[in-house]
């Protein structure tokens, strides 16, 4: 049987722990080396906690790595990206908030996957 709450990325796998109005929990695994797209995301913001392994977080103009323990709020529009700097899984928790937490909320700057618009 599918698991239908856990979904397969290029850079890893997340998986749909809690989703209720305003408000989702995702736990994400980024796989050693691989990074998400450079994206922002109009209707929601978003609070990283990491739990194992290394990341790099970057956040509008600022990069920040981090490590177990690490805690990181991603406003609303601001454009990020997160990166596993480390040779095991990175696995964080993330809580996102808003009005809208559709998977098509995410406008792409820069994507190592070829998942802008047009490609």
């Amino acid at each position: 049987m599918k698991n239908e709450k856990l979904f397969e990325r290029p850079w890893g796998t997340y998986f749909n722990a809690l989703e209720e109005p305003g408000y989702k929990v995702k736990k994400i695994l980024v796989n050693p080396g691989a990074r998400l797209s450079l994206q922002s995301h109009e209707h929601r913001a978003e609070h990283w906690v990491v739990v194992q392994g290394e990341a790099l977080v970057t956040l509008d103009d600022k990069e920040i790595k981090m490590g177990p323990d690490g805690y990181i709020y991603i406003p609303k529009g601001s454009i990020h990206r997160l990166q596993n700097l480390g040779t095991e899984d990175l696995i964080l928790v993330e809580v996102q908030l808003g009005s809208y937490l559709g998977e098509d909320d995410i406008k792409r700057y820069q994507d190592d996957y070829n998942r802008l618009p047009g490609k």
